[in-house]
């Protein structure tokens, strides 16, 4: 086999359609945008909330509450059972072990460690956060829950 011989598997691709090529292709002359109107132009339409000039409901609805939003902390979240089929007894677990072993893609605001799953070798682990329950299996199996700055 060949590299020029390699295609899809039969039905697995559909063919992308083709607008506006022609009446006998069924998406010709206006392409199914109709006749005339906002949305049939190139561009046309209107923006997400618009509501035809009418004041929109974001902006008749008012304003309450506070959000903490813009300055809470985001925890990328790893689970003992993934600690447990990811790293071998006595292994240091952190931020760098964790992207290495694939099991953070994102560190964001620092890696969680949470107490979904058991453990029962003794892993020395140096996190941003750690779950009450999660912190006590750790300790439990005989390993250490440091808690370091990122």
């Amino acid at each position: 086999m060949k590299l020029h011989e390699l295609s899809p598997a039969v039905g697995s691709v559909d063919e992308r359609k083709r607008k506006g090529r022609g009446i006998g292709s069924g998406n010709g002359k206006t392409a199914g945008k109709g006749h005339k109107g906002q949305k049939a132009r190139s561009g046309g339409g209107v923006r997400i909330g618009f509501e035809g000039g009418q004041m929109p409901l974001q902006r008749r609805l008012p304003k309450r509450g506070f959000t903490n939003a813009r300055f809470r902390t985001v925890y990328a979240n790893v689970c003992l059972r993934d600690l447990e089929a990811a790293f071998d007894a006595g292994a240091t677990v952190d931020v760098d072990a964790l992207k290495a072993a694939g099991l953070v893609k994102k560190t964001y605001d620092g890696v969680k460690l949470l107490g979904d799953g058991e453990l029962t070798k003794k892993l020395d682990c140096k996190l941003q956060a750690y779950s009450a329950s999660a912190k006590e299996k750790v300790e439990a199996a005989g390993g250490k829950a440091e808690v370091v700055a990122l």
